[in-house]
């Protein structure tokens, strides 16, 4: 990303400074980057420019920004200015682990459905390390949770239009904790369990792991198959179901309240636990009134809930909303995990959750931007491919005219480009004909990765094969 930030927006995001000038404005623009409302790669006005919009010496501004370049925080560019960056660069932000190739600088990873971090979260960090020592006193244990967190997410399932209690709330280490300590406290050995296809596999490895024979059931493109599903629960009476009503993982597919009370009902009739996956629940991009959770037409439903996707996935705090009275079963089985989430982690959630950007409004701006913008440029380099564009979520998930998805995603990768093909998210295989593509990403990458997929798409023939890539870690 390149260009210039404006004097007037650089100027209302300063605001009033602190004394000295000089530290406090470079405190405040290091703090601006940190939270990710100075783009990174961006470069900053003049000294000169600066100091008359900010009412400041010239001196003033020329002593900070030489600050914010010993922090880390901006470079000299000769001739060029001084640019925004973050301490060691972004390739820090990269875990080996999730790129095939990590040793490439040029490949862009779209197999992670995460975005970076939600505006504000670098402050909030600050804010969890002021309060933390009241916490060093004591031994940091909280097995279920803060109790200001709990309460915090209670809040939300009430603003909601579902009661909860925080007693119902425990606290764990990431979503996919919490779908462990859901699958510990519910199944057992050769249990079975109805899962989505296509799904997020992670959630199917933890269900597997507990014991479970997973079956699967259909979710086209267009919705669920609720007569599929019902039959399933008839046929089967499997012990859980594995659900994700809202901006379903791939096909950003929401369940309207109908289709949750119906498929409610038959839960009920089948006896069967809904293990509720509400990860993408608070990313709504569109504007219509979003329907109410899960737990509300099936109040015997375990609902999961988490962080990373909202806002950001470097903060590792889950939850699960266990139906009243059932807490002690629930609480064994998360204990069976480990002792607690780290204290820091919950305070800066707990900051998130009860501060002006609760409902993470500047990160879903952003991740709408980049849906439309990857939007538009498929219909116009790739008008082939079919997809419907979700109302939240983080991703498309496109079918192609042919099942050859194995085959593009290594031609992609073979150009410096990570896609996921569809068989990853298959529990039984199959689905070679879609790829999921997330817009997390900004959009001059998204832009940048469509020319690939275009280039890439246009170079496979009728002979591609379909052995898939390996693939590391999905998110």
């Amino acid at each position: 990303m390149s260009g210039s930030i404006s004097l007037g927006r650089l100027a209302n995001l300063v605001g009033e400074l602190p004394p000295p000038a000089f530290s406090g404005l470079a405190s405040r623009l290091a703090s601006l980057i940190a939270d990710g409302l100075l783009p990174l790669g961006r470069r900053l006005p003049s000294e000169r420019d600066l100091a008359a919009t900010l009412g400041l010496s010239r001196t003033t501004v020329t002593r900070a920004y030489g600050l914010l370049r010993d922090a880390g925080y901006a470079a000299a560019r000769q001739g060029a200015g001084t640019w925004t960056q973050v301490p060691g660069g972004s390739a820090r932000g990269l875990d080996r682990a999730l790129l095939p190739q990590p040793d490439r600088p040029a490949s862009t990873d779209l197999s992670c459905a995460a975005p970076v971090a939600a505006p504000g979260l670098a402050s909030a960090y600050a804010s969890a390390v002021a309060a933390l020592p009241a916490y060093l006193t004591g031994h940091g244990y909280f097995p279920l949770g803060l109790p200001e967190l709990r309460e915090a997410i209670a809040a939300r399932y009430r603003r909601r239009g579902l009661p909860t209690s925080p007693d119902q709330v425990l606290v764990t280490s990431g979503a996919i904790a919490a779908i462990a300590a859901a699958a510990q406290a519910l199944i057992g050995p050769g249990d079975r369990a109805v899962v989505e296809s296509p799904v997020y596999p992670n959630a199917v490895t933890s269900l597997r792991r507990a014991g479970a024979r997973v079956m699967p059931v259909p979710v086209d493109p267009s919705g669920w198959d609720l007569d599929a599903i019902e039959a399933t629960l008839r046929q089967a009476a499997p012990r859980v179901a594995y659900l994700i009503p809202d901006y379903q993982n791939p096909t950003g597919l929401l369940m309207d309240d109908a289709g949750r009370a119906r498929l409610g009902a038959a839960l009920s009739r089948a006896h069967t636990t809904a293990i509720v996956d509400e990860s993408h629940a608070e990313l709504r991009l569109d504007q219509a009134a979003p329907p109410r959770p899960f737990a509300a037409h099936c109040p015997s439903a375990v609902t999961i809930g988490g962080s990373s996707k909202a806002f950001w996935g470097g903060l590792r705090v889950g939850w699960l909303r266990v139906p009243d009275g059932q807490q002690a079963r629930f609480t064994q089985a998360r204990l069976s995990i480990d002792l607690g989430a780290p204290i820091l982690e919950q305070l800066v959630l707990t900051d998130l959750l009860t501060g002006p950007d609760a409902d993470a409004t500047q990160q879903r701006e952003r991740l709408r931007d980049q849906r439309d913008a990857l939007v538009a440029a498929l219909r116009e380099r790739l008008p082939d491919w079919r997809f419907a564009v979700p109302a939240g979520g983080l991703s498309l998930w496109c079918e192609l005219p042919r099942p050859v998805a194995a085959a593009l995603s290594i031609e992609c990768e073979r150009r410096g480009l990570v896609i996921t093909p569809g068989s990853v998210f298959a529990p039984e295989g199959g689905l070679a004909s879609f790829v999921r593509l997330p817009y997390t990403r900004p959009v001059a990458d998204l832009l940048a990765a469509v020319e690939v997929l275009d280039a890439s798409w246009h170079a496979l023939d009728d002979r591609a094969t379909a052995s898939d890539p390996v693939r590391i870690l999905i998110a």
